[in-house]
């Protein structure tokens, strides 16, 4: 699928890709089909009630507009894949999502990427060495993604404030998970300044937090896939016992 050309959305566009988006029976890759193929978000919701015999009902636009002011009460905004700010790794997915929600300084994701991800019932000696290797990697200028679990994903967060951390959530910027990381993620906001996605009451709101990023699960698999390599660290005896039995 070619990629549309970068450029900035306009409010009204913006109003329209995400109803659009949030239509249900519209996912990512019916979503850039339509936008392809009616030149525009604006055409592709003209055109819902004649392609499918399925009803496909949009959210209103007062209902988006009112997400849409939501997240920037809350300092975050909505990027669209065709915007100059969506990240480019995120982006080589086919098909990509449509819209992230961001809390945060976008220009992180312009730096090197190593994704650090591990269990989270982890052994003291795996999260240090976890820690350990965020530490080193901040230090050479990488930027460190996780994804706000306990265990790895916290320490190596926490190791890293200081030289950028991406957060990568799928419940959404407005109810970040777990409860125990939530001072951790209002840490990671206050230094980027915020990051994150968003879905009112439609859907759960997902984001991005660089420092604080969020995004959805397919976001997450993205940052795992795409260069630099991650790295997975350690896990605890016991649950390399569970996966062993789980074999």
């Amino acid at each position: 699928m070619t990629a549309p050309k970068r450029r900035p959305l306009a409010r009204r566009e913006r109003i329209a890709w995400t109803r659009l988006a949030r239509t249900p029976g519209v996912g990512s890759l019916t979503f850039h089909r339509l936008v392809a193929q009616y030149k525009g978000a604006d055409g592709a919701l003209d055109a819902l009630p004649h392609i499918s015999k399925r009803r496909l009902v949009p959210p209103t636009a007062d209902a988006v507009e009112a997400e849409i002011e939501a997240l920037e009460d809350m300092g975050a905004r909505l990027i669209a894949s065709c915007e100059p700010d969506y990240p480019a790794l995120l982006a080589q997915i086919d098909p990509c999502p449509p819209l992230i929600s961001i809390r945060g300084d976008a220009a992180l994701f312009t730096k090197p990427l190593v994704a650090i991800v591990g269990a989270r019932e982890a052994s003291a000696a795996g999260q240090k060495l976890a820690a350990q290797f965020a530490r080193e990697l901040g230090e050479l200028g990488f930027v460190i993604v996780s994804g706000m679990a306990r265990g790895i994903d916290a320490r190596v967060h926490e190791t890293t404030l200081e030289t950028g951390t991406i957060a990568v959530l799928a419940g959404g910027l407005d109810r970040p998970y777990p409860p125990q990381n939530l001072a951790l993620h209002d840490a990671i906001c206050a230094r980027a300044r915020s990051s994150r996605k968003r879905r009112s009451a439609f859907r759960p709101v997902r984001g991005i937090s660089p420092v604080a990023t969020t995004s959805s699960p397919a976001s997450r698999s993205a940052w795992r896939s795409s260069k630099p390599p991650s790295v997975r660290a350690p896990s605890s005896p016991r649950a390399r016992r569970a996966n062993r039995g789980a074999k």
